[in-house]
């Protein structure tokens, strides 16, 4: 299928925005900005779960229990991420690397699902790994299987309200093409996010 010509910049922008993510975490190295490689150490199990300041919300083992002010480990399997009922705690809980990366690889994944998929997984489905290795495959295959998604819309599916069913986000009132453009931002923001926590464990006091 041709792609419409809406969908062009709005994929190379997400191809963009995974490829930056991808090589600040794994390495061996990333595009500096302006085309100069650097080195990249790959994200460690450490960084992956560091808590910066008191009471974070990350990414914990079951039997442990959610971390200060949320209410469940979200997820299947050994390991959840911290969440709450609405309302969500305010001011928010700051977030690890490991919570900021589960985040989007549930939302990748489960939209995904909810475009071209079954349509049956849900969050209590979504297994996070509890290892960074483990985390950034994760995310890999979350972007791959929303961008074969995305590749598959034609020009009438972006305008349908409704072509994704996700059942956690606005997809049920929004043309297709808007949700595009929100998945971007969502990696886009959280990616910088991830960045700047690798910069600031970088640099901590030893």
């Amino acid at each position: 299928m041709t792609l419409p010509s809406r969908t062009v910049p709005l994929l190379e922008q997400f191809d963009f925005a995974c490829e930056r993510l991808l090589g600040r975490l794994a390495g061996p190295v990333m595009d500096s900005g302006n085309g100069v490689d650097i080195g990249v150490t790959p994200l460690g199990d450490d960084e992956y779960l560091w808590e910066p300041v008191p009471d974070c919300w990350s990414v914990r083992r079951r039997g442990d229990g959610p971390g200060a002010r949320a209410t469940v480990l979200a997820g299947a399997g050994d390991w959840g991420r911290d969440s709450a009922d609405s309302p969500h705690p305010f001011p928010p809980p700051f977030t690890t690397i490991a919570w900021r990366l589960s985040h989007l690889t549930e939302m990748l994944s489960l939209r995904a699902e909810y475009t071209d998929g079954g349509r049956a997984l849900t969050r209590d489905d979504h297994r996070t790994p509890g290892d960074a290795a483990g985390a950034v495959a994760a995310f890999e295959t979350a972007s791959a299987a929303w961008r074969e998604a995305l590749t598959g819309a034609d020009d009438t599916a972006l305008d349908t309200v409704g072509y994704s069913t996700y059942p956690n986000g606005s997809d049920a009132e929004d043309p297709f093409v808007d949700i595009v453009w929100w998945v971007n931002q969502e990696v886009l923001h959280h990616g910088a996010e991830i960045a700047l926590l690798r910069d600031l464990y970088r640099a901590r006091p030893s």
